[in-house]
């Protein structure tokens, strides 16, 4: 009721009053407005009342603003004899429920409950033909002065769906550029259908804003309606873009829906249509058929299609995309076995965003989670907690549609890591049910991981009956989309102690992934085979394979792929340990040996009596808050508690709540664990 009230103490008090009777008060706090009677005939009375009518008339008719300055009510208000600047003024001299909004005094509001009067008194007072002549004064004040999400609010309200429809037109692109295709929808559906089917350009950027949330159908919907609109006036200069749009966007959905054969026919077709000197249309179908080869397995052709398109988007003004594509860059080193291109790539574009401002930030959250997923590789752990720590901020203002989906991934694996293996299930269903639709390909899906999941749970029944349903056999032809699935499929067959053909499978997704250059496939796929000749009892083979594995690995600093697989890797492991290699692979291995936690049972004993504990540590998965991080910096000194709670000005049972928190999350039940744990993330 306080936030309602803006802290208005007669408020409070009449809100009071008109709540007596009431049996739900939460219903009542949150429709409380200026419209309540106890409210109305107090504001009526002893404020509006004392106004002179010039005043009355400024406070009616600038109610319709959700923020107002001198120049925009001059406009509003084109007859009145007195600026507008003065009068803003007066009314904050006099107290009269109005609210600064900058230190300049430029920018201001009504008080919520004194704008709701306002409101409901200019309804009263002035015919709706009137109120409309002013929501499309401020409407084209707006416009010129770039606010276009403030003139379409006001042209649909005053009911101009013309105007409303244009000014959606002429924010498209930037809103698309800047990833607020949501919010732009939104607009649209405040539009009337004929006044949409009436304006070509329209129904395509509303079939592009669908193919972007990954809806197909209705963006197939829209398409169509282009078409029609487009019937005896296609040949006019404005719309001749519009067929390679339509063939573009309809390329990108079959690439949505995995028809690449349909992707490659219309993408082609767009080039074909398109002006020469459209070089947006001509960038968008060349990364549209470069994710083709992505798709395929063609990686470094596909990366290398992705760069082209970035420096492209830069030469068009359009950093943004630039900026947030560059996770994808990363993604592909990463299939690609490089991780240090991957982590370069992420931490360059980071600092560019950080130079163009707030708004190219807010598109980094799958950077930073980016660069915290390379760590938890590379076994810097508190390196994952200090990236998390940003992620925690960022993710809330992301507006990649996809971050949802990325951020469970990620929590997945990490608890997968821990051990945690109910929670990274359940990570992997938000995961699974914060995906959209998208050009990239899902080469990791999520029902697959938690097959792999089942299997360190021992829950071998759950795994087949994953694979069961996905049909997959031993026999099968491979290909880069099923890879994930395939090898699943060879870790169930380890489980079952099913040798027969898995070998082959492997051999085959081996060949095809060392024709393709993707090291980071290549990798697991070794230790896979190193898994299965093992467990056959074929130590030389099983030796031969890893140590394969781990030349590849090593100079990238591969760790958790190695000490995610548990008892027998660190086996094999250890047998390589003991053998005559060169001296860096021996440091490698020594240094994967000292990252198991808890295998000095047969780890040789410089191993186990030297494990850095950096190796050890699991990262922080839920970062603090940065007011936990203040009373974790409190309890790292020598105040007592209730010196910390006064420090903080809070009450000591608060305090005990932000301690018990702490705890939890650094998995601690002392002081002294705490400060001692924090220490070792590093979080001081």
């Amino acid at each position: 009721m306080e936030t309602r009230t803006e802290g208005w103490i007669a408020g409070l008090q009449l809100a009071a009053l008109s709540m007596q009777g009431h049996q739900d008060t939460a219903s009542f706090i949150k429709a409380f407005t200026g419209s309540h009677h106890f409210v109305l005939d107090y504001l009526v009375e002893e404020v509006l009342g004392h106004q002179n009518e010039s005043i009355q008339t400024f406070l009616l008719r600038t109610s319709i603003l959700g923020r107002m300055c001198g120049s925009l009510c001059d406009a509003v208000l084109p007859d009145s004899l007195v600026s507008a600047q003065e009068t803003l003024e007066h009314l904050e001299h006099a107290n009269l429920f109005i609210v600064p909004l900058d230190g300049e005094r430029h920018w201001y509001r009504y008080h919520h409950l004194f704008g709701d009067l306002l409101r409901q008194r200019l309804g009263k007072n002035l015919a709706q033909k009137d109120i409309a002549e002013l929501h499309i004064r401020a409407s084209e004040w707006h416009e010129q002065n770039g606010l276009i999400f403030e003139a379409f609010h006001h042209a649909q309200l005053a009911g101009n769906f013309d105007q409303a429809a244009r000014l959606a037109e002429t924010a498209w692109q930037g809103m698309e550029r800047n990833f607020q295709t949501l919010a732009w929808l939104g607009w649209i559906k405040q539009l009337p259908d004929a006044v949409i089917r009436s304006r070509p350009w329209l129904c395509v950027q509303i079939g592009w804003a669908y193919s972007d949330v990954g809806e197909m159908e209705p963006s197939e919907t829209y398409l169509q309606k282009g078409e029609s609109a487009l019937t005896g006036v296609k040949d006019r200069e404005e719309f001749k873009s519009i067929p390679a749009t339509i063939a573009l966007i309809r390329g990108g959905n079959a690439q949505i829906a995995g028809n690449l054969s349909e992707t490659v026919k219309y993408t082609e077709l767009s080039l074909h249509l398109a002006p020469k000197d459209d070089s947006l249309i001509r960038a968008q179908a060349a990364i549209t058929l470069g994710f083709t080869q992505w798709a395929v397995g063609n990686v470094e052709e596909s990366l290398n299609a992705m760069l082209t398109w970035m420096d492209d988007m830069q030469k068009l003004g359009n950093q943004m995309y630039a900026i947030a594509s560059a996770f994808v860059v990363a993604d592909m080193h990463v299939t690609l076995g490089n991780l240090g291109k991957a982590e370069k790539a992420l931490q360059q574009t980071i600092a560019k965003a950080v130079a163009y401002g707030r708004e190219a930030e807010n598109v980094t959250a799958h950077h930073h989670l980016g660069l915290a997923m390379l760590a938890h590789e590379r076994g810097d752990n508190a390196a994952v907690t200090q990236r998390l720590q940003l992620v925690a901020e960022l993710g809330q203002r992301s507006t990649l549609i996809d971050w949802a989906h990325r951020w469970g991934l990620a929590q997945a694996r990490l608890k997968e890591s821990a051990g945690a293996w109910d929670e990274a299930l359940r990570f992997l269903d938000e995961a699974h049910q914060g995906y959209v639709k998208n050009p990239i390909p899902m080469l990791q899906p999520v029902e697959a991981r938690k097959a792999r999941i089942y299997l360190k749970q021992e829950r071998l029944d759950m795994a087949q009956t994953w694979a069961r349903a996905r049909g997959l056999s031993v026999g099968d032809e491979v290909n880069y989309l099923g890879e994930y699935e395939h090898l699943t499929l060879a870790r169930i067959r380890l489980a079952e102690r099913s040798f027969e053909g898995v070998n082959q499978l492997l051999d085959r997704l081996l060949a095809l992934a060392e024709s393709q250059k993707r090291m980071g496939s290549v990798i697991e796929l070794l230790l896979t085979q190193a898994l299965l000749h093992h467990a056959q009892g074929d130590q030389p083979q099983a030796i031969a394979a890893l140590e394969h594995a781990l030349t590849l690995a090593g100079p990238e600093g591969y760790i958790r792929i190695f000490v995610d697989e548990g008892r027998p890797m660190a086996e094999l492991l250890a047998g390589i340990n003991q053998k005559n290699g060169t001296p860096r692979m021996k440091e490698y291995v020594h240094k994967l040996l000292a990252a198991f936690g808890d295998t000095e049972d047969f780890l040789p004993s410089d191993v186990a009596q030297g494990k850095p504990s950096s190796f050890i540590i699991q990262p922080l998965v839920e970062p603090l808050s940065e007011r936990e991080l203040e009373v974790l910096k409190l309890l790292r000194s020598e105040l007592s508690g209730p010196e910390i709670a006064e420090r903080l000005i809070v009450s000591l049972n608060t305090l005990r709540t932000h301690t018990k928190n702490i705890y939890n999350k650094l998995g601690v039940n002392n002081r002294r664990a705490a400060v001692r744990r924090a220490e070792e993330l590093d979080l001081f």
